[in-house]
């Protein structure tokens, strides 16, 4: 079965070339595009799409808002934004959100389908160069803050690489520790952070302002 793809972008020339970038992937089908958020609401309730590429600027109300409020009907929907916004402080906000996956419009049609894939499978896909901007970011940032969440130094070099999406095994080798004290210590991190995966962990670790 192919994964059905749901595209809202206000721009039809930009909607036919990620519609036109696809057409070629066999397992992957766009099944709708919207222009506006009323619009993109009006549809999914007619047909959810597996995945929705969503921009931030939109003519009615922004992808952020609009990316709330769809996650909040329509929790299991998967959403990248797909946005000429570099500005940390938009991608915070969208990944806060539950947003799972966050592309510039350069990207390429390898990397689109590989953050398709990546958030089906329940993975954060973030651009590199947006995702170099908040590790940078992050680095310039202490641990800890006014929620008095503690992280050990160890876990926090583990939490740097869970940003980095870095597996279990490439953890273990980063940092020479085994891949089962790297699960331990993840365990530890999703407890603090009362989260249940590695989305989580960054979803609420940026709500914690951790990242």
């Amino acid at each position: 079965m192919k994964t059905r793809i749901a595209i809202t972008d206000d721009h039809k020339m930009v909607l036919k070339g990620i519609e036109s970038m696809l057409e070629s992937a066999s397992d992957l089908e766009v099944i709708q595009t919207f222009e506006n958020a009323q619009h993109t609401l009006d549809g999914l309730k007619k047909q959810l799409p597996d995945v929705l590429l969503l921009d931030i600027n939109l003519p009615d109300i922004s992808g952020i808002d609009l990316s709330k409020h769809i996650l909040k009907l329509y929790p299991n929907l998967k959403i990248i934004a797909l946005t000429n916004f570099e500005d940390i402080s938009f991608v915070k906000q969208m990944l806060k959100n539950g947003v799972q996956g966050y592309l510039l419009k350069n990207t390429d049609k390898q990397e689109l389908v590989e953050a398709i894939s990546t958030v089906l499978s329940g993975n954060l896909y973030v651009q590199k160069s947006v995702n170099d901007r908040l590790l940078n970011q992050f680095s310039s940032k202490p641990i800890s803050n006014g929620l008095h969440i503690k992280l050990t130094r160890r876990e926090q070099e583990v939490l740097m690489a869970i940003s980095e999406e870095l597996t279990t095994q490439e953890i273990s080798e980063k940092l020479f520790i085994s891949p089962k004290t790297v699960e331990t210590h993840r365990m530890n991190i999703m407890s603090k952070l009362g989260a249940k995966n590695s989305v989580g962990i960054i979803k609420n670790a940026i709500e914690k302002g951790l990242l």
